[in-house]
């Protein structure tokens, strides 16, 4: 998991940093280098967090645990068809049903959805992003001071961008941008290592 995590992170601060030091320099090329930036930088945020999730997910999964083992986030994520069917159904034949269904695969090695599991809405604002975070039981608190960055000068400048509106941004605050959003990448792995580490995702006894 470590050497994947390393790999998601490094070309991406590689190629980020490609469209920081364009940004910085002189000339006419400047101001669409950091209308694109701000593009890749969103793009790379939001295809860090989909994917290092879906990394801690695998290797969750790779620990085979039977799903009792696992905190309930994690079991969701295994059971979610008929946790869904559970909740959407108003009769008590089928309600009745998945709850046996859920009760009998609890000492089953348990299987994650992983293909489905991370959606970020393809707008990861610090809404969605904490709902991803909190399915892995990450704490979101250390986040919570760059929420409004990343809703107004991510997201918002981002979609500017996307929808062909005019952005003027200094070059200064689009090398600010790119390191707050590059810590909050380096933060989120961090987390993830450490929730592996811990075994974070094992139900307490």
């Amino acid at each position: 998991m470590q050497t994947a995590l390393d790999q998601e992170m490094a070309w991406r601060i590689k190629e980020i940093g490609v469209f920081k030091v364009g940004a910085g320099a002189n000339g006419p090329q400047r101001k669409p280098l950091i209308r694109a930036g701000v593009a890749l930088l969103y793009a790379h945020w939001e295809g860090f967090i989909k994917n290092s999730s879906e990394i801690y997910l695998s290797y969750v999964e790779s620990r085979a645990l039977p799903y009792r083992d696992l905190k309930s986030c994690f079991v969701v994520f295994g059971l979610k068809g008929k946790i869904n069917k559970l909740v959407d159904s108003r009769k008590s034949l089928p309600n009745i049903e998945a709850v046996n269904f859920i009760f009998s695969k609890m000492d089953e090695t348990a299987k994650l959805q992983i293909g489905s599991a991370v959606d970020t809405e393809s707008n990861l604002t610090s809404k969605v992003f904490s709902n991803i975070a909190g399915s892995l039981d990450i704490d979101t608190s250390p986040y919570e001071t760059k929420f409004h960055l990343i809703d107004t000068s991510l997201v918002e400048k981002r979609n500017k961008v996307a929808h062909g509106e005019f952005l003027d941004i200094k070059g200064s605050d689009f090398s600010s941008l790119v390191d707050d959003i590059l810590g909050l990448m380096r933060l989120y792995k961090t987390d993830i290592e450490n929730a592996a580490s811990l075994e974070n995702y094992k139900r307490a006894p």
